[in-house]
C-alpha cells in the first residue's frame, strides 16, 4: 500500500509511521508513505502558498498553482489510477466502509489543506473526492490524514498481530464493539461477567454479539436503522433489553 500526502507539514504526518500498528506495517514493507510539499512549487522567493480570498473575508486561502503542482507530482509516484482525496469538512463522512474500500486499493493520495481552505478550482480539477472525519473543524488536514492512514493500515493483511482483531473492531459488522475485560477478576467490587470465565466459547460468542447489539442500540441507534437483523439477533436484543429492564427494577427496589 502506498499512501501519498500533499501537506505543508510532512514531518507532522510522517510521525504516524513511527509508532504502533502503522510503524510496524511500515517496517515490514506493507506501507509506504510519500509526501509532497506545496512550498516546493511556490512561484516566488518567499515560497508563498496562500493569498487573500476574492470577495473579502477573514483568513487566507491556499493558492492553486503550488497545490496543483504538488498534486501532479504526487500522482506520478502513486500507483496508476490511485484516487486523490481532499480532507475537508464539506466531504463525505469517512467511515469503516470507506477505510475498507481504500485498503483494497494499491494506494491513494490525501490533500491536507490549511488556512481557510483551498482554492475551489483544485477540488474541481485535481481531486477525485472530498473526505470529512466529522462535523468539526481543525487547523489543517494533517491530523485527519494521520487518522485515515491508521484506519486503512490496520486493515492491510499482516498489519495486525492477530488477523481477527480487525474483524472484531467496532463498525466492522456495522455494530459497536462488545465490552472488554482483563485481569484481575474483581476491581472495587466490580466483577468480570461470569460468562467470560466459563470457558464456553459458544456462550461467550453469543454474549459478545448480544452486548454489541445492545450497546449499539443504546449509544448509536442510527447504526441499527439501516440494518436488517436476523431472527437470532432480534432474539438477542430482546433478551438484552429484558435483562436491562430487570436490572433497573432491581435497583429501584
Amino acid at each position: 500500500m502506498r499512501i501519498g500526502v500533499v501537506t505543508l507539514f510532512p514531518e507532522q504526518v510522517s510521525a504516524v509511521a513511527e509508532f504502533g500498528v502503522v510503524g510496524r506495517a511500515a517496517k515490514r514493507g506493507l506501507l509506504e508513505l510519500e509526501f509532497e510539499n506545496p512550498r516546493d512549487y511556490a512561484l516566488d522567493a518567499h515560497r508563498t502558498v496562500d493569498d487573500r480570498p476574492y470577495g473579502g473575508g477573514p483568513g487566507m486561502v491556499m493558492r492553486f498553482e503550488p497545490l496543483a503542482a504538488a498534486i501532479l507530482a504526487l500522482r506520478k509516484r502513486l500507483p496508476e489510477g490511485a484516487p486523490m482525496l481532499a480532507l475537508s469538512p464539506q466531504g463525505r463522512r469517512f467511515d469503516q466502509a470507506m477505510a475498507e474500500r481504500l485498503a483494497a486499493l494499491e494506494g491513494f493520495g490525501l490533500v491536507a489543506g490549511r488556512y481557510e481552505g483551498i482554492d475551489e478550482r483544485i477540488v474541481e480539477t485535481h481531486v477525485d473526492e472530498e473526505l470529512s472525519l466529522g462535523d468539526f473543524v481543525v487547523s489543517g488536514g494533517e491530523l485527519p490524514a494521520m487518522l485515515v492512514t491508521d484506519a486503512v493500515t490496520r486493515l492491510l493483511p499482516g498489519a495486525l498481530g492477530d488477523a481477527e482483531s480487525a474483524n472484531a473492531d467496532s463498525f466492522s459488522a456495522g455494530l459497536l464493539d462488545h465490552p472488554h475485560y482483563t485481569r484481575p477478576e474483581e476491581v472495587d467490587g466490580l466483577r468480570v461477567p461470569e460468562v467470560l470465565l466459563s470457558g464456553d466459547h459458544q456462550r461467550i460468542a453469543r454474549w459478545r454479539q448480544q452486548q454489541a447489539l445492545g450497546r449499539t442500540l443504546r449509544r448509536r441507534p442510527d447504526l441499527l436503522e439501516g440494518m436488517e437483523l436476523t431472527a437470532e439477533q432480534r432474539e438477542l436484543l430482546e433478551e438484552y433489553l429484558e435483562a436491562k429492564h430487570h436490572e433497573q427494577n432491581h435497583r429501584s427496589d
